[in-house]
């Protein structure tokens, strides 16, 4: 994409070249701490003298090597709100890589989303087939952005990132086609309704990264342990890892990872999840513990109860199943309370400890079994 860079206006946003008036606003939004924290290739501190410099040089190599350096602008006053880009072209494929940033006042109204799908458009539209899109796995937001612009989470690029201090992270990947459907991307596990699930005596809301000292304390429990495989206890940095990355965790499709919540107190009572074991038939699995506190008084069979009417309903989930070890009867009776129906034991199915294999008896519902 050379020469004199076209203005796009589609979907209320506006993309233009950078000038010298947006000095101001590209040090307000990329000296934000957001910015700063996801976008390792802006300079830190990021001062007036790297506005002016992106400007006049920055974004015109950034032309000049084949991408697309624009600013997102308001339409009706052309004011900067952001940045959107096209880099790292490989004109064999076709393929571009794309990118974006709002100043803070910016976001949470679209924007980002906005520019992406206009931006994609454009460039499809000037011969690009495929765009890929790096979002790191703690950036909860911009993987929304990326598939609310249509984008298809499609895996993770191991190291593939760099911090300013040269130490490597992962990236995920989201890729659009110029042939994928317009709009955005279906989500295999969508947002719960209203953010919670309750029956007005317990709540399963998402777990969150300051959940770390309640998953901690309860997954290290000697009784919860032992019901998983291997019964192996987690590190501290473990759960920590799993909390940042919930989010994230549930955007991909990969797993919905909730905490059972007391609705008299606001305290929390346990976890839960679920995930697909097999997408293409519809199959999820889900999970569950509880701290003793809240045991013996249906806490369980009511969080089972709401997820899988959730699964069943919004998350189009056509079965569900449970793998428990045998001796967990307190288990069992929660799954058959709920309609679960054992299904058969598999021997030696799951890892044990020191090379031992561990017995798994599998519990199934299906949406009509639900009680």
């Amino acid at each position: 994409m050379t020469g004199v860079p076209p203005v796009v206006e589609a979907y209320g946003v506006r993309l233009r070249p950078f000038r010298a008036d947006d000095v101001a606003d590209l040090v307000d939004g990329c000296a934000d701490p957001l910015s700063q924290r996801f976008v390792s290739t802006m300079p830190s501190p990021y001062t007036e003298v790297d506005a002016r410099w992106w400007v006049e040089a920055g974004a015109p190599a950034v032309w000049a090597g084949g991408g697309a350096a624009y600013a997102i602008a308001d339409p009706a006053t052309d004011r900067l709100l952001g940045g959107a880009g096209l880099s790292n072209p490989v004109p064999a494929r076709r393929q571009v890589d794309i990118g974006y940033w709002l100043r803070p006042a910016a976001r949470g109204r679209g924007l980002a989303a906005a520019a992406t799908r206009a931006l994609s458009e454009h460039a499809f539209a000037a011969g690009t087939v495929r765009l890929e899109l790096h979002t790191e796995a703690e950036n909860a937001a911009s993987q929304r952005v990326a598939l609310a612009a249509g984008f298809r989470y499609e895996g993770l690029r191991r190291s593939a990132g760099e911090r300013r201090d040269g130490s490597r992270y992962d990236l995920l990947t989201w890729v659009r086609l110029a042939d994928d459907p317009p709009g955005p991307t279906p989500r295999l596990l969508p947002d719960l309704p209203d953010g919670v699930l309750t029956d007005r005596v317990v709540a399963l809301r998402p777990l969150a990264p300051d959940d770390v000292e309640l998953m901690y304390g309860l997954h290290s429990r000697p009784e919860v342990v032992a019901n998983q495989a291997p019964p192996v206890p987690p590190t501290r940095e473990s759960i920590e890892r799993r909390c940042r990355l919930a989010a994230s965790g549930w955007l991909t499709g990969d797993i919905a990872r909730l905490v059972i919540v007391d609705v008299a107190t606001g305290e929390p009572a346990g976890s839960c999840g679920l995930s697909y074991t097999e997408v293409t038939s519809g199959e999820g699995s889900i999970g569950y513990a509880l701290l003793p506190r809240w045991r013996g008084h249906g806490y369980a069979t009511r969080a089972v109860r709401l997820l899988a009417a959730w699964a069943f309903g919004p998350a189009g989930f056509a079965r569900l199943t449970a793998g428990t070890v045998p001796e967990n009867t307190a288990s069992h009776r929660v799954l058959e309370r709920v309609g679960f129906r054992r299904e058969g034991l598999q021997r030696g199915r799951l890892p044990g400890l020191e090379g031992a294999r561990l017995d798994d008896l599998t519990f199934a519902l299906l949406p009509g079994d639900l009680r």
